[in-house]
C-alpha cells in the first residue's frame, strides 16, 4: 500500500491533489491513501469562515466547498484530523468522525479506522494546559475564546486512547509529541528554526498528551504538522522495543516540504476507510461520561467489562458491516454568484452521520441536550485574565504573515 502524507492543508485541496496526481504519473505508481495532519479548513460556505480562527484578512474559501457541494471529487481516498485553524463548527458536527465530503474522512476529535488491513488513529487539536481537563463545553456561534479553546485537545479523549491495547500502525496529531525533538537532528532544525530553541531547551516545546500517547501506543509510524518544517525522528521504544519513525511537515506552498509518499505491507486491495472494532468499544463504554460542560470528566463513573462490550460491537458489525455512514450536506454550500448572509445558518444542525453512529452503537444523542445548556459568555479561560484569550503556543510563527498574527 502506498500512503501520501501531507502537512498543514490550510484549504488547498485542488493543489495538493494536482501535486500527487503529478507524482503518480512521473513516477508510474498508485497512490492510495491521503493521510493530512490538520489545518484542513474544511470551509463550506462564508458561515463556517466566522468560525475559523484566523485573522479576518486571511480569511479566504479556498478550495473545500467544491468536494463538499460534488462539483468535485477527491481522487484519493483521504483521511484527516483538525488542527488550530478550522471550521470548528463543522468538525464539532463529526466529533465521532465522519465524512467531511465523499472520499475525504474526518476522524473526529478523537479517533481510530482502518484502511485495509491498516490501523490509523489521530488526535485533532492542539494541547493547552489551561483548558486540557476541561470538558467539551463550546458551542458555535463561538466568542473570542471559545473559537481558540474548541480546539484544544482534551483529557478525556486522551484517556480513550489510553485504552488501547491493539497495535497502531500510524498515528496523527497536528503538534509535536513533547520531546521528539530529541530523537532527531535536533542542531539542524534550530539552525532553520531560531524560534524553538528556548523551547526546546525549556522541555515545552509539542504536547505533553501527545508524548504519553507516543509511549502507551508505540504505533510504527507518527506524523504531525503544525510548526511548519520538515523534521524526522526514530524513536527506540526500550531496548529491545518496537521503533516509531516520526515525521513532521510543513504547509502547502511551492518549494516547501509539505508531502511525503512511502509504503506499507498490506493485504491486498481494493482499501477501503471502516470502523474499528476496538475503537468502537472503547467510545461506547465511555460516552456515558462524555464531558459537555466545563467540568471534567469522571472516569471513575464509568462501568465497563471490555471483553463483553468487544463481543457486542463485533456481532453489531457483522450484522451492519464495518463501512462508516454516507456522507450528507448539512448547510447550504459556497456560491459564488449569491452572497449568503453571515448568520443566516448560525445554529449547527445536527449531523445524520453522528445519528445514526450512535444509533448503531445504541448510545443516546447528548448532544440534544448539550445545545440547551451553553456554557455562558464567559468561559473558565478567560476568568482569571482580561482580554481576548490569546496565547502564542497557539500560533504558528516560521513565517512573515503569521508572525503578523500575534498582533492581530
Amino acid at each position: 500500500m502506498r500512503i501520501a502524507v501531507e502537512g498543514c492543508m490550510h484549504g488547498e485541496l485542488d493543489n495538493v491533489y494536482k501535486t500527487l496526481q503529478y507524482m503518480e504519473n512521473i513516477n508510474h505508481y498508485k497512490i492510495d491513501l491521503l493521510l493530512c495532519c490538520g489545518d484542513f479548513q474544511a470551509v463550506r460556505n462564508e458561515n463556517d469562515m466566522e468560525s475559523l480562527n484566523v485573522p479576518r484578512k486571511y480569511r479566504e474559501m479556498k478550495s473545500f466547498w467544491k468536494y463538499y457541494s460534488g462539483q468535485e471529487v477527491a481522487p484519493i481516498p483521504t483521511i484527516f484530523i483538525g488542527g488550530n485553524h478550522e471550521a470548528s463548527n463543522y468538525l464539532w458536527e463529526l466529533y465521532y468522525g465522519g465524512w467531511a465530503a465523499p472520499n475525504i474522512y474526518f476522524l473526529g476529535f478523537a479517533g481510530v479506522v482502518k484502511f485495509g488491513n491498516i490501523r490509523i488513529g489521530g488526535l485533532s487539536g492542539i494541547y493547552n494546559a489551561r483548558h486540557y481537563r476541561l470538558g467539551h463545553y463550546e458551542r458555535p456561534p463561538y466568542n473570542e475564546s471559545t473559537i481558540r479553546s474548541v480546539y484544544h485537545v482534551r483529557e478525556y479523549d486522551v484517556h480513550k486512547f489510553m485504552q488501547i491495547e491493539e497495535p497502531i500502525d500510524i498515528f496523527l496529531s497536528h503538534d509535536w509529541p513533547r520531546g521528539i525533538t530529541d530523537y532527531g537532528n535536533c542542531k539542524e532544525l534550530v539552525r532553520h528554526k531560531q524560534y524553538f530553541e528556548k523551547e526546546i531547551q525549556d522541555g515545552t516545546l509539542g504536547s505533553e498528551p501527545a508524548a504519553q500517547l507516543l509511549e502507551k501506543l508505540k504505533p510504527s509510524y507518527w506524523f504531525s504538522a503544525h510548526l511548519h518544517c520538515k523534521f524526522a525522528a526514530v524513536v527506540q521504544h526500550g531496548e529491545d522495543g518496537p521503533v516509531t519513525k516520526f515525521l513532521a511537515l510543513d504547509k502547502c506552498l511551492p518549494r516547501r516540504k509539505f508531502l511525503q509518499v512511502f509504503e506499507v505491507e498490506s493485504g491486498q486491495g481494493p482499501y477501503e476507510i471502516q470502523y474499528d472494532e476496538e475503537w468502537l468499544a472503547i467510545t461506547r463504554t465511555f460516552n456515558s461520561v462524555f464531558p459537555l460542560t466545563s467540568q471534567s470528566a469522571n472516569f471513575g463513573g464509568v462501568q465497563h467489562d471490555m471483553k463483553d462490550c468487544r463481543q457486542w460491537v463485533r456481532s453489531r458489525l457483522q450484522e451492519r458491516g464495518a463501512k462508516p455512514f454516507e456522507f450528507v450536506q448539512t448547510v447550504p454550500c459556497y456560491d459564488a454568484s449569491q452572497s449568503l448572509s453571515i448568520g443566516a445558518f448560525a445554529e449547527n444542525p445536527q449531523n445524520p452521520q453522528t445519528e445514526s453512529f450512535l444509533q448503531f452503537l445504541e448510545l443516546p444523542n447528548l448532544f440534544e441536550n448539550a445545545l440547551e445548556s451553553r456554557e455562558p459568555t464567559q468561559s473558565p479561560a478567560t476568568l482569571d485574565h482580561k482580554g481576548p484569550d490569546l496565547d502564542p503556543e497557539e500560533i504558528p510563527i516560521d513565517d512573515e504573515d503569521e508572525l503578523e498574527e500575534l498582533d492581530e
